[in-house]
Protein backbone atom coordinates (compact mmCIF):
# COMPACT_ATOMS: atom_id res chain seq x y z
CA UNK A 1 0.00 0.00 0.00
CA UNK A 2 1.23 3.46 -0.95
CA UNK A 3 0.14 6.39 1.22
CA UNK A 4 0.39 9.77 -0.46
CA UNK A 5 0.33 12.85 1.73
CA UNK A 6 2.34 10.87 4.25
CA UNK A 7 3.52 13.94 6.14
CA UNK A 8 0.02 15.24 6.84
CA UNK A 9 -1.93 14.40 9.97
CA UNK A 10 -4.05 11.71 8.30
CA UNK A 11 -1.14 10.22 6.39
CA UNK A 12 0.90 9.97 9.58
CA UNK A 13 -2.01 8.33 11.38
CA UNK A 14 -2.38 5.75 8.60
CA UNK A 15 1.33 4.91 8.69
CA UNK A 16 1.23 4.56 12.47
CA UNK A 17 -1.43 1.88 12.04
CA UNK A 18 0.08 0.28 8.93
CA UNK A 19 3.86 0.22 9.38
CA UNK A 20 4.27 -1.97 6.31
CA UNK A 21 2.84 0.70 4.04
CA UNK A 22 5.07 2.98 1.98
CA UNK A 23 4.65 6.63 2.90
CA UNK A 24 5.16 9.17 0.13
CA UNK A 25 5.38 12.85 1.00
CA UNK A 26 5.54 15.74 -1.42
CA UNK A 27 9.31 15.42 -1.75
CA UNK A 28 9.02 11.70 -2.49
CA UNK A 29 6.34 11.90 -5.17
CA UNK A 30 4.78 14.78 -7.07
CA UNK A 31 1.30 13.41 -7.68
CA UNK A 32 0.75 15.94 -10.47
CA UNK A 33 3.62 14.37 -12.48
CA UNK A 34 2.19 11.52 -14.61
CA UNK A 35 5.57 9.95 -15.38
CA UNK A 36 6.65 9.94 -11.74
CA UNK A 37 3.35 8.46 -10.61
CA UNK A 38 3.41 5.70 -13.24
CA UNK A 39 6.96 4.82 -12.25
CA UNK A 40 5.93 4.48 -8.60
CA UNK A 41 3.07 2.04 -9.22
CA UNK A 42 2.96 -1.69 -9.78
CA UNK A 43 0.01 -3.96 -10.61
CA UNK A 44 -1.84 -4.92 -7.42
CA UNK A 45 -0.71 -1.88 -5.43
CA UNK A 46 -3.29 0.10 -3.49
CA UNK A 47 -2.92 3.88 -3.27
CA UNK A 48 -4.49 5.62 -0.28
CA UNK A 49 -4.50 9.26 -1.32
CA UNK A 50 -4.28 11.48 1.75
CA UNK A 51 -2.56 14.28 -0.16
CA UNK A 52 -4.50 17.53 -0.51
CA UNK A 53 -4.26 21.29 -0.58
CA UNK A 54 -6.12 22.21 2.63
CA UNK A 55 -5.48 25.93 3.08
CA UNK A 56 -9.15 26.87 2.80
CA UNK A 57 -8.75 30.64 3.11
CA UNK A 58 -5.62 30.86 0.96
CA UNK A 59 -7.30 28.90 -1.84
CA UNK A 60 -9.59 31.86 -2.54
CA UNK A 61 -6.65 33.91 -3.78
CA UNK A 62 -4.65 30.98 -5.21
CA UNK A 63 -7.11 28.72 -7.04
CA UNK A 64 -4.46 27.38 -9.41
CA UNK A 65 -2.52 25.78 -6.57
CA UNK A 66 -5.69 24.47 -4.95
CA UNK A 67 -6.87 22.82 -8.16
CA UNK A 68 -3.42 21.41 -8.88
CA UNK A 69 -3.37 19.62 -5.52
CA UNK A 70 -7.02 18.68 -5.32
CA UNK A 71 -7.99 17.98 -8.94
CA UNK A 72 -4.88 17.45 -11.09
CA UNK A 73 -3.10 15.26 -8.52
CA UNK A 74 -6.05 12.89 -7.95
CA UNK A 75 -6.68 12.75 -11.71
CA UNK A 76 -3.09 11.70 -12.37
CA UNK A 77 -3.27 9.07 -9.61
CA UNK A 78 -6.58 7.74 -10.90
CA UNK A 79 -5.41 7.45 -14.50
CA UNK A 80 -2.19 5.73 -13.46
CA UNK A 81 -3.94 3.32 -11.09
CA UNK A 82 -6.42 2.33 -13.78
CA UNK A 83 -3.63 1.85 -16.34
CA UNK A 84 -1.47 -0.46 -14.20
CA UNK A 85 -4.22 -2.29 -12.32
CA UNK A 86 -3.74 -0.65 -8.90
CA UNK A 87 -6.47 0.15 -6.42
CA UNK A 88 -7.24 3.68 -5.26
CA UNK A 89 -8.92 5.14 -2.18
CA UNK A 90 -9.24 8.91 -2.38
CA UNK A 91 -10.05 11.09 0.65
CA UNK A 92 -12.41 14.03 0.13
CA UNK A 93 -14.30 16.50 2.28
CA UNK A 94 -17.61 17.82 3.61
CA UNK A 95 -16.86 21.10 1.81
CA UNK A 96 -18.28 19.64 -1.41
CA UNK A 97 -21.73 20.42 0.07
CA UNK A 98 -23.28 23.88 0.41
CA UNK A 99 -24.09 23.55 4.12
CA UNK A 100 -27.79 24.39 3.88
CA UNK A 101 -29.14 20.96 4.87
CA UNK A 102 -31.05 20.23 8.05
CA UNK A 103 -30.07 16.55 8.25
CA UNK A 104 -26.79 14.66 7.79
CA UNK A 105 -25.59 14.53 4.19
CA UNK A 106 -25.74 11.18 2.40
CA UNK A 107 -23.14 10.32 -0.28
CA UNK A 108 -25.73 10.65 -3.06
CA UNK A 109 -27.01 14.07 -1.97
CA UNK A 110 -26.51 16.97 -4.41
CA UNK A 111 -23.21 18.79 -4.02
CA UNK A 112 -22.75 22.54 -4.19
CA UNK A 113 -19.44 23.83 -2.82
CA UNK A 114 -19.30 27.48 -1.78
CA UNK A 115 -15.50 27.92 -1.80
CA UNK A 116 -12.54 27.41 -4.10
CA UNK A 117 -11.32 24.68 -1.79
CA UNK A 118 -14.66 22.86 -1.98
CA UNK A 119 -14.88 23.23 -5.75
CA UNK A 120 -11.34 21.91 -6.19
CA UNK A 121 -12.11 18.87 -4.02
CA UNK A 122 -15.31 18.16 -5.92
CA UNK A 123 -13.40 18.43 -9.19
CA UNK A 124 -10.95 15.86 -7.81
CA UNK A 125 -13.79 13.50 -6.93
CA UNK A 126 -15.21 13.76 -10.43
CA UNK A 127 -11.83 13.11 -12.01
CA UNK A 128 -11.32 10.02 -9.87
CA UNK A 129 -14.75 8.63 -10.72
CA UNK A 130 -14.22 9.30 -14.44
CA UNK A 131 -10.71 7.91 -14.73
CA UNK A 132 -10.80 5.08 -12.16
CA UNK A 133 -14.38 3.82 -11.87
CA UNK A 134 -13.32 1.06 -9.45
CA UNK A 135 -11.84 3.57 -6.97
CA UNK A 136 -13.43 4.48 -3.65
CA UNK A 137 -13.95 8.07 -2.48
CA UNK A 138 -14.26 8.66 1.26
CA UNK A 139 -15.52 12.04 2.44
CA UNK A 140 -14.63 13.10 5.94
CA UNK A 141 -14.72 16.30 8.01
CA UNK A 142 -13.04 18.39 10.70
CA UNK A 143 -10.00 16.09 11.01
CA UNK A 144 -7.61 16.63 13.91
CA UNK A 145 -4.90 14.92 15.93
CA UNK A 146 -4.49 17.53 18.66
CA UNK A 147 -0.71 17.81 18.36
CA UNK A 148 -0.11 20.08 15.38
CA UNK A 149 -1.80 23.13 13.87
CA UNK A 150 -5.36 21.76 13.92
CA UNK A 151 -8.32 23.16 15.84
CA UNK A 152 -7.92 20.95 18.90
CA UNK A 153 -4.21 21.74 19.18
CA UNK A 154 -5.00 25.43 18.82
CA UNK A 155 -7.56 25.27 21.64
CA UNK A 156 -5.07 23.44 23.85
CA UNK A 157 -2.55 26.20 23.22
CA UNK A 158 -5.00 29.05 23.73
CA UNK A 159 -6.19 27.57 27.01
CA UNK A 160 -2.65 28.10 28.29
CA UNK A 161 -2.22 31.61 26.94
CA UNK A 162 -5.58 33.39 27.12
CA UNK A 163 -8.15 34.05 29.80
CA UNK A 164 -11.05 33.61 27.35
CA UNK A 165 -11.48 32.39 23.78
CA UNK A 166 -14.28 33.25 21.35
CA UNK A 167 -15.36 30.52 18.93
CA UNK A 168 -18.10 30.34 16.29
CA UNK A 169 -21.24 28.52 17.37
CA UNK A 170 -23.19 28.48 14.11
CA UNK A 171 -21.08 26.03 12.08
CA UNK A 172 -22.11 22.43 12.76
CA UNK A 173 -20.07 19.45 11.63
CA UNK A 174 -18.54 16.08 12.44
CA UNK A 175 -15.24 16.31 14.40
CA UNK A 176 -13.04 13.39 13.38
CA UNK A 177 -9.95 12.01 15.14
CA UNK A 178 -7.35 11.15 12.51
CA UNK A 179 -6.35 7.77 14.01
CA UNK A 180 -10.02 6.68 14.03
CA UNK A 181 -10.39 7.70 10.40
CA UNK A 182 -7.13 5.93 9.54
CA UNK A 183 -8.45 2.71 11.07
CA UNK A 184 -11.61 3.02 9.02
CA UNK A 185 -9.71 3.62 5.80
CA UNK A 186 -7.48 0.62 6.42
CA UNK A 187 -10.56 -1.54 7.03
CA UNK A 188 -11.97 -0.29 3.71
CA UNK A 189 -8.73 -1.14 1.91
CA UNK A 190 -8.71 -4.62 3.45
CA UNK A 191 -12.34 -5.32 2.61
CA UNK A 192 -11.93 -4.03 -0.94
CA UNK A 193 -8.81 -6.15 -1.47
CA UNK A 194 -10.78 -9.18 -0.27
CA UNK A 195 -13.31 -8.59 -3.03
CA UNK A 196 -16.13 -7.01 -1.04
CA UNK A 197 -18.59 -4.98 -3.08
CA UNK A 198 -18.47 -1.49 -1.57
CA UNK A 199 -20.13 1.76 -2.69
CA UNK A 200 -17.95 4.10 -4.75
CA UNK A 201 -18.56 7.07 -2.40
CA UNK A 202 -18.69 6.74 1.38
CA UNK A 203 -18.72 9.06 4.37
CA UNK A 204 -16.52 8.37 7.41
CA UNK A 205 -16.49 10.61 10.47
CA UNK A 206 -16.71 10.17 14.20
CA UNK A 207 -20.32 9.86 15.33
CA UNK A 208 -22.49 12.73 16.48
CA UNK A 209 -22.35 16.40 15.63
CA UNK A 210 -21.03 19.58 17.24
CA UNK A 211 -20.31 23.24 16.64
CA UNK A 212 -16.76 24.54 16.84
CA UNK A 213 -17.84 26.24 20.07
CA UNK A 214 -18.92 22.89 21.55
CA UNK A 215 -15.66 21.25 20.49
CA UNK A 216 -13.66 24.08 22.06
CA UNK A 217 -15.57 23.79 25.33
CA UNK A 218 -15.02 20.04 25.32
CA UNK A 219 -11.27 20.58 24.86
CA UNK A 220 -11.15 23.01 27.78
CA UNK A 221 -13.13 20.63 29.99
CA UNK A 222 -10.97 17.72 28.86
CA UNK A 223 -7.76 19.40 30.03
CA UNK A 224 -9.29 20.41 33.35
CA UNK A 225 -10.03 24.03 32.50
CA UNK A 226 -13.28 25.91 32.96
CA UNK A 227 -15.30 25.51 29.73
CA UNK A 228 -17.07 28.79 30.48
CA UNK A 229 -13.87 30.52 29.40
CA UNK A 230 -14.93 29.66 25.82
CA UNK A 231 -17.49 32.15 24.55
CA UNK A 232 -19.73 31.82 21.49
CA UNK A 233 -19.92 34.11 18.48
CA UNK A 234 -21.47 34.00 15.02
CA UNK A 235 -19.65 33.47 11.75
CA UNK A 236 -20.43 37.08 10.85
CA UNK A 237 -18.36 38.16 13.85
CA UNK A 238 -15.38 36.12 12.64
CA UNK A 239 -14.17 37.66 9.35
CA UNK A 240 -13.10 35.17 6.68
CA UNK A 241 -12.75 35.26 2.89
CA UNK A 242 -14.61 31.94 2.73
CA UNK A 243 -18.26 31.15 3.35
CA UNK A 244 -17.92 27.90 5.23
CA UNK A 245 -20.77 25.39 5.33
CA UNK A 246 -23.12 26.22 8.21
CA UNK A 247 -24.13 22.58 8.46
CA UNK A 248 -21.93 19.83 7.07
CA UNK A 249 -22.65 16.79 9.23
CA UNK A 250 -21.98 13.66 7.17
CA UNK A 251 -24.18 10.58 7.49
CA UNK A 252 -22.29 7.36 8.16
CA UNK A 253 -25.31 5.18 7.29
CA UNK A 254 -23.89 3.95 3.98
CA UNK A 255 -20.59 3.15 5.68
CA UNK A 256 -22.32 0.99 8.28
CA UNK A 257 -24.67 -0.58 5.70
CA UNK A 258 -21.59 -1.69 3.76
CA UNK A 259 -20.48 -3.69 6.79
CA UNK A 260 -17.70 -1.29 7.77
CA UNK A 261 -17.16 -0.50 11.44
CA UNK A 262 -18.74 2.83 12.44
CA UNK A 263 -16.34 5.30 14.02
CA UNK A 264 -17.04 6.03 17.71
CA UNK A 265 -18.74 9.14 19.04
CA UNK A 266 -16.72 12.33 18.66
CA UNK A 267 -16.63 13.03 22.40
CA UNK A 268 -15.05 9.66 23.18
CA UNK A 269 -12.53 10.20 20.39
CA UNK A 270 -11.65 13.67 21.68
CA UNK A 271 -11.11 12.29 25.18
CA UNK A 272 -8.68 9.76 23.71
CA UNK A 273 -6.88 12.47 21.73
CA UNK A 274 -6.43 14.63 24.82
CA UNK A 275 -5.30 11.66 26.88
CA UNK A 276 -2.63 10.82 24.31
CA UNK A 277 -1.40 14.40 24.29
CA UNK A 278 -1.23 14.62 28.07
CA UNK A 279 0.88 11.46 28.16
CA UNK A 280 3.12 11.97 25.20
CA UNK A 281 3.09 15.46 23.75
CA UNK A 282 2.09 18.23 26.17
CA UNK A 283 2.17 21.72 24.72
CA UNK A 284 4.60 24.09 26.45
CA UNK A 285 2.92 26.62 28.71
CA UNK A 286 5.18 29.31 27.26
CA UNK A 287 3.71 28.90 23.78
CA UNK A 288 2.35 32.07 22.22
Amino acid sequence: MLVTGAQGQLGRAVLDSAPGAIGLGRRDLDITDPAAVRAALRPGDVVLNCAAYTAVDAAESDPATAFAGNETGPAVLAEACAAVGAGLVHVSTDYVFDGTADRPYEPADPTGPTSVYGRSKLAGERAVRRLAPAAHIVRTAWVYTGDHGDFVATMRRLERTRDTVTVVDDQIGSPTFAPDLAAGLLELVSRSAAGAALPPILHATNGGRASWFEVARAVFAGVGADPARVRPCTSDEYPSPVRRPAYSVLSNRTWADAGLTPLRDWRAALEEALRRQSLGNPLPRTAD
